[in-house]
């Protein structure tokens, strides 16, 4: 494309422009982007051409990596071409060159190092990015980083950011070797790039290959925090140990990304919370009924609007909740939510990325009327140590988290019960039970079994005593049994 640009000035700074401006897009947003867009363009293809697009995992990252990696590749390339010396293009016309051949005989050699650099620095920016690809689905380096800042294991934090830093210099040095060697005309160099590269090429196409052939096995889909993870496992257990059917975990998805993957048949099952599909999903804001006949009205919404099944629920409830250190709370006199909003103006407020664009945080400062004086959206696994620091005052805690605990803190009563009911429920994706009976048997098996007492005692196994989810959940089952 910057080749073909060079010729064509207006059309240079458009399509510049156009690249310059999805560079600005945080790359987050735009590998999210890519999952609803797939959606839709599946929904075209599938009927129309017979082939079915994955709107999670693979595609919708490779896509947004290519199209983040645009920018300094054509800039380059259209620098290193205008940079070239016109006396010796117009020395290489007059030799009776054909454009083409001053082409790829004067000005690509010639502007090779600055299209180059371009690629090496598009390189280190998608290794960089890939790792962002974890929400959407696609396995990366970012699985260790994201699921190690969410159960505070900073080893594995410290592998995802190692291994992804290493794979960026060693894929720059490749490229330079290359460079080089194709520049000096020194074949041993460019034999070697060039059979690390492939190296690299196949060993991605062997594991991506070896990734997709699910066979019968059940993926079953995880959010980005501790409970998620520990839930995963345990349906994966349990499942294993009832049925024999291999089940795969398909971890740290972005919330509204995991459902949108269990209608699309990309995953089997996850767990969500009947608060989310009642506010998100259904889009209701009014007073919510008790929590059975909440949780009924969810199974009809999903049964009759997206062909999902509830399961089972599992016997506890994680709501949004706002608290406070202890010692700040008792100085203050707060105990409630109406006691907070007395005191707001002089506070600040954490909450996870989504909680303040979420339609509880509205019903909250309609209802009570919040007005603080600060508010910042972090990490989830942040929010406990900002609070128990004193960086902010209150936070956007949730009701079954061990760190409520662990960090001495005070769940505020939401006394004029404006938070819906936020009960653990499996949903799975139509068909699954006809197809793998069994698997759903034993899912219903783990109905009530798990208290907010006993999710909070597992949350904090990870979080406080640096236990893995796989751990904590075999333990689980292995006691469930006895």
């Amino acid at each position: 494309t910057g080749v073909w640009l060079r010729d064509r000035p207006r059309l240079e700074q458009l399509v510049l422009g156009v690249a310059g401006v999805v560079q600005t897009i945080p790359s987050l947003a735009l590998l999210a982007v890519m999952v609803p867009a797939l959606a839709l363009l599946a929904a075209w293809v599938e009927p129309t051409l017979g082939v079915r697009l994955s709107s999670i995992g693979f595609l919708p990252a490779l896509m947004a990596l290519s199209v983040y990696s645009l920018l300094p590749m054509l800039r380059n390339t259209v620098t290193g071409l205008a940079g070239v010396d016109r006396s010796l293009v117009e020395s290489a016309r007059a030799v009776g060159m054909t454009p083409r051949q001053r082409l790829l005989r004067v000005e690509l050699p010639l502007a090779a190092p600055v299209i180059v650099a371009g690629v090496r620095t598009a390189t280190v920016w998608v290794v960089g990015t890939a790792t962002l690809s974890t929400p959407v689905g696609a396995t990366s380096l970012g699985n260790y980083i994201f699921s190690g800042l969410q159960t505070r294991n900073f080893d594995a934090v410290l592998v995802g950011c190692v291994a992804a830093a290493a794979l960026a210099l060693g894929l720059d040095s490749l490229i330079r070797l290359l460079e080089r060697g194709v520049a000096t005309r020194r074949r041993g160099l460019v034999s070697v790039s060039l059979a690390a590269l492939t190296a690299l090429y196949l060993y991605a196409g062997v594991t991506l290959a070896a990734g997709e052939a699910q066979g019968d096995r059940l993926r079953i889909g995880a959010k980005t925090f501790t409970e998620q993870y520990i839930l995963s496992e345990l349906l994966a257990r349990q499942i294993e140990r009832s049925t024999g059917v291999e089940c795969r975990a398909v971890s740290s998805l972005g919330s509204t990304v995991a459902f949108d993957a269990l209608r699309g048949g990309e995953i089997d099952l996850y767990v969500e919370y009947t608060g989310t599909v009642w506010a998100t999903l259904m889009g209701r804001q009014d007073s919510a009924p008790s929590r059975e006949a909440l949780t009924r009205e969810v199974a009809t919404f999903l049964r009759d609007e997206h062909g999902v099944v509830l399961l089972s629920a599992l016997g506890f409830e994680k709501a949004y909740a706002l608290a406070m250190r202890e010692d700040r709370a008792a100085s203050l006199g707060v105990r409630t939510l109406s006691d907070l909003a007395r005191v707001t103006a002089g506070l600040d407020i954490g909450g996870d990325y989504e909680f303040f664009e979420r339609s509880e945080w509205k019903s909250l400062e309609r209802v009570y009327g919040f007005a603080f004086g600060g508010r910042r959206s972090m990490d989830p696994s942040l929010m406990y140590q900002a609070v128990a620091a004193g960086e902010v005052d209150v936070i956007s805690a949730f009701s079954s988290d061990g760190r409520i605990a662990a960090y001495d803190l005070r769940v505020l009563e939401d006394d004029r019960e404006v938070i819906p009911p936020y009960d653990a429920v499996v949903l799975a994706r139509a068909g699954l039970v006809e197809q793998f009976p069994a698997a759903a048997e034993a899912v219903r098996e783990l109905a009530g079994r798990i208290d907010a007492d006993t999710m909070r005692r597992l949350n904090l196994a990870v979080d406080r005593d640096r236990l893995t989810p796989a751990a904590v959940a075999a333990d689980f089952l292995e006691d469930l049994l006895q």
